[in-house]
């Protein structure tokens, strides 16, 4: 719990106190944000605000992850960095992507394809390096069962090792894309997909905490109930200094926003959950836990669809907090409001999770 604490803190502190900082440099060098102009009327006025602020997110993700290492003098372990790895590899393509945009004065950056290609590459890397390097018990940081709360009957290598590791490229490669597109979606309005990551990855401290102390790996007494993550107290540190990250860009970010995340912060804060999600065996468990973002893609996906059947839409604009800005909210009401969705939807999640174990 030591390294926990330390590693939350000292990321809260790297990104409180550093984000200042990295403001002054991008409005030096002029690295503003590009607004859309089909987009709601009020975001015209953010205009020019400085971006790529994921940079400093994922900075300090590192920086609380390392101090945690060294005050501790815990080893590094192979969980924790291919989480890391994931978070940073999708933070560069997202960082290409704003790159793109602000050097261009456009709304969109890399090419579809070059961004699939990216995100994909990063992916795959993760995914065969997850189903390596076991450990005494022979338990990989990863398994090729679909998982909900725990590994379920359901195993992709039920054709063999070689068809296994196939499909589960193509498993983890959807989740990754899965979740990095739905943060991506969500950080559209002044500190929302930033508070909801607060919340979603406060949840997987809890989470890993938990499991490290019912692991069936470290404890032989922990019971029939025990969990088979490999590396869960690593996984918490990771979450701990993620969440603490987020907390002191939050300072900045919310309204009215000093600095945005940018595709630089959302790409690598999804991947992030994809990669917690897939190592901590609860693929399935973050959707709830992660709901908030689920109903934004889900409204993205709904509007589309519903558009090209009918040549109609459900909603104003998607995502759904366009829509309740163009229905007249007010942008902090919004965000506070889908806060505590996100909130609710973490309760259920960790409700389920905790009741999961208590009934065995």
């Amino acid at each position: 719990m030591k390294a926990v604490l330390i590693s939350g803190g000292l990321a809260m502190l790297v990104a409180l106190l550093g984000t200042p900082l990295f403001i002054r440099f991008l409005v030096r060098h002029q690295y503003g944000q590009f607004i859309r102009q089909d987009g709601p009327t009020a975001h015209f006025t953010k205009r020019g605000t400085p971006t790529m602020g994921g940079v400093v997110i994922i900075a300090a993700t590192l920086v609380g992850w390392i101090g945690a290492l060294i005050v501790t003098g815990t080893t590094p372990s192979v969980s924790a960095v291919l989480v890391l790895f994931l978070m940073t590899g999708l933070g560069l393509v997202g960082f290409l992507d704003d790159y793109i945009k602000i050097s261009r004065q456009r709304s969109l950056g890399l090419k579809a394809r070059w961004k699939i290609v990216g995100q994909g590459l990063v992916g795959v890397i993760f995914a065969v390096a997850a189903l390596q390097f076991p450990n005494a018990r022979y338990r990989t940081p990863a398994s090729t069962q679909i998982s909900f709360i725990r590994d379920t009957n359901i195993d992709l290598a039920f054709a063999g090792a070689t068809i296994g590791l196939l499909l589960f490229i193509v498993w983890s490669n959807f989740l990754i894309t899965a979740w990095s597109n739905a943060v991506n979606l969500t950080d559209g309005l002044d500190g929302l997909a930033t508070g909801a990551s607060l919340i979603v990855f406060g949840a997987y401290v809890v989470v890993a905490v938990w499991q490290f102390n019912q692991s069936c790996q470290i404890f032989a007494s922990a019971g029939p109930r025990c969990y088979e993550t490999r590396d869960p107290m690593a996984l918490a540190v990771v979450a701990a200094a993620i969440t603490g990250a987020c907390f002191g860009f939050l300072w900045w970010n919310a309204s009215p926003a000093k600095i945005f995340m940018g595709d630089t912060g959302s790409l690598a804060l999804g991947g992030a959950l994809a990669g917690l999600s897939i190592l901590t065996r609860t693929e399935i468990l973050a959707a709830i836990i992660g709901g908030l973002f689920v109903l934004e893609v889900l409204s993205d996906v709904i509007q589309i669809g519903f558009f090209r059947l009918t040549g109609r839409r459900v909603f104003k604009m998607a995502p759904l907090h366009h829509h309740f800005e163009l229905q007249g909210w007010g942008e902090v009401t919004i965000v506070i409001r889908f806060w505590i969705i996100a909130g609710l939807f973490v309760a259920l999640g960790v409700g389920i999770f905790y009741g999961q174990w208590v009934t065995g």
